[in-house]
C-alpha cells in the first residue's frame, strides 16, 4: 500500500509558519510589528461589527493571522526556474508579471501563490519573486563580474533538489517527506552575515544600484521581509513610531476608503547589519525590512484602468515622488482625487469596477433573475480580496528602502516574453482568476435557483 500524499496546500501552510519563525528569529522587530498588528486588528474588529460580520461569511476571519506574503530577489534564469518547481510542490502557481524598471528598480517579477479560492482559505502565503536584470547593469565589465559571481553560487540544498525532483515524478510528498521538504527548502530563505565578495566589489555593486548589491553580493536570495496582513493600515502607521519603528514617509496605493479596493502598503526602513566580506574585511548591509498590508477588493480590468487613471493624476498634481517632505500633501491630493472612485460595494458591482462572489442564503428561495434574488436578499454578494500586487507600490517600497540615491529610472523596456521563457512557463494572468472565481460562483446560485 503506497504512502498517502501530503496535500500541497498543507505544505504551503507548513512552509509559511516556518518562515515567519525563522524569520522572527532573524529580525526581532518584525515580531513587535506582529504584535502591533495582532493588536490594531483585534480593536478593528471589535469597533466594526459590519466588518467583522463580513470577514467571517467570506471565511477570511479564520486566515487573517496567516495572511502573510514574503519577497525575494532571485539573480539567475536557472535559480529563477528551480525556484518555481520548488513553489510548485507547495501549490504555488506564478501570478502575474510585473516590470519594476520604470521605477528604478533593476528586475521584472511575478507572484508565486495559490490561485483557487480554497487553497486560498487553507493558506494564502505568497512570495513576490524578483530577477536581476542583467542587461541593465550598464558597466560591462562588472556585469560579467556579476554573471560569474552568480553562476559559481547554488542557492538550494541537495536534498531540496532531491525532494522536488521526488515530487514531480511521484505526483506528491509523504507526510515526513514533506516535513523534511520544509526544513531543506528554509535554507534557501535564510539569512547570511557573510558575503561571497571583497568590500571593494561590494561597493562596486553599490554604486551601480543597492539591489544588485543585495542580490549578487551573498549565498542565496535571503527573505527581505514578510508582510502581515491589518485590518486597519493608517492606525498601524501611526502606532509604529510609538513602538520605536519608524514609518516609510506615505502609504502606498489607493486612499483610506470605506470599501478598500486593491492593496495598501507600509513598511519601515531596511536594517543596516553587520557583514564580513571575503578577506574578513567588515562592512554592513541593508536588505531586510517590516512590511505591512492592507487588502481590498480586487478591481476589474474597467476598475483598475480608472485606479490607474486617478492615481496618476494624484502624483502629476503631486509633481515629485512622495516622500517625507509632501507626505501630507500627497495624501490630503490623494483623497481628492479618488473621490471619484465610487465607495460602496453595490456602486461597484452595478458598475462593473470590482470582483465579487455570489452566495445563496436560502436554497429554497424562489427568484426570476439575479437583481430579484439579490433585491430579496436570497443572493448576497461577497467582495473577492485582491490577492496581488501593484507594480507602482512595490517599486515604491522597493524604492523607499533603497535610499535616494537609487537609480530613478531606467531606459528600457518590459520584457515578458524573456521573463516566462527564463521561468520556464507562462505566468497566470490575475484578472482571469477573479473573473473565473466571480462567474463559476454565478454560475452555481443559478443552476441551483433556476433561473
Amino acid at each position: 500500500m503506497s504512502t498517502p500524499f501530503l496535500n500541497p496546500d498543507l505544505i504551503r501552510a507548513r512552509f509559511s509558519q516556518a518562515m515567519s519563525e525563522m524569520y522572527r528569529n532573524e529580525v526581532p522587530l518584525y515580531g513587535t510589528l506582529l504584535g502591533l498588528v495582532a493588536e490594531v486588528n483585534q480593536a478593528t474588529l471589535q469597533s466594526s461589527p459590519e466588518l467583522k460580520a463580513q470577514l467571517e461569511n467570506t471565511g477570511e476571519m479564520e486566515r487573517l493571522d496567516a495572511e502573510r506574503h514574503g519577497a525575494i530577489r532571485v539573480g539567475t534564469p536557472q535559480e529563477l526556474a528551480t525556484i518555481a518547481r520548488l513553489f510548485a510542490v507547495m501549490g504555488m502557481e506564478p501570478v502575474g508579471y510585473y516590470d519594476l524598471a520604470p521605477a528604478g528598480v533593476p528586475v521584472h517579477s511575478t507572484a508565486f501563490r495559490a490561485v483557487h479560492e480554497s487553497s486560498l482559505q487553507v493558506s494564502p502565503f505568497r512570495v513576490f519573486t524578483s530577477l536581476l536584470r542583467m542587461e541593465l547593469i550598464e558597466d560591462k565589465e562588472l556585469r560579467a563580474f556579476a554573471e560569474a559571481t552568480l553562476n559559481k553560487r547554488s542557492i538550494f540544498t541537495q536534498r531540496a533538489l532531491e525532494l522536488i525532483e521526488q515530487a514531480e515524478q511521484d505526483g506528491g510528498l509523504s507526510e515526513e517527506d514533506a516535513d523534511t521538504f520544509v526544513t531543506e527548502a528554509l535554507e534557501t530563505f535564510r539569512w547570511h552575515h557573510s558575503a561571497t565578495v571583497s568590500l571593494a566589489d561590494y561597493q562596486r555593486l553599490l554604486n551601480q544600484h543597492r539591489l544588485i548589491a543585495d542580490v549578487v553580493a551573498f549565498k542565496g536570495p535571503h527573505i527581505n521581509h514578510l508582510t502581515p496582513r491589518t485590518l486597519d493600515i493608517d492606525s498601524i502607521q501611526a502606532g509604529m513610531p510609538r513602538h520605536d519603528i519608524t514609518p516609510k514617509a506615505v502609504i502606498e496605493g489607493p486612499p483610506r476608503r470605506h470599501c478598500p479596493i486593491l492593496l495598501r502598503q507600509t513598511s519601515f526602513k531596511a536594517l543596516n547589519e553587520a557583514i564580513e566580506f571575503t578577506g574578513e574585511e567588515a562592512g554592513s548591509h541593508s536588505a531586510r525590512f517590516g512590511e505591512i498590508e492592507q487588502r481590498g477588493v480586487a478591481l476589474t480590468p474597467k476598475g483598475r484602468a480608472l485606479y490607474d487613471d486617478l492615481l496618476n493624476k494624484a502624483r502629476d498634481t503631486l509633481g515629485a515622488f512622495p516622500n517625507e517632505s509632501n507626505a501630507a500633501d500627497y495624501m490630503s491630493i490623494l483623497e481628492e482625487t479618488f473621490t471619484a472612485f465610487p465607495d460602496d460595494y453595490t456602486t461597484l458591482r452595478e458598475q462593473e469596477l470590482a470582483y465579487f462572489r455570489y452566495v445563496i442564503t436560502d436554497k429554497s428561495a424562489s427568484a426570476n433573475t439575479l437583481e430579484e434574488a439579490l433585491s430579496k436578499g436570497v443572493i448576497v454578494v461577497e467582495p473577492l480580496v485582491y490577492e496581488d500586487f501593484l507594480p507602482v507600490s512595490a517599486a515604491g517600497i522597493f524604492q523607499s528602502n533603497l535610499g535616494d540615491d537609487a537609480q530613478s529610472h531606467y531606459q528600457a523596456d518590459a520584457n515578458r516574453d524573456q521573463f516566462e521563457k527564463e521561468l520556464g512557463r507562462k505566468t497566470l494572468d490575475e484578472l482571469a482568476l477573479y473573473a473565473d472565481t466571480q462567474s463559476r460562483s454565478l454560475a452555481h446560485c443559478k443552476e441551483v435557483l433556476g433561473f
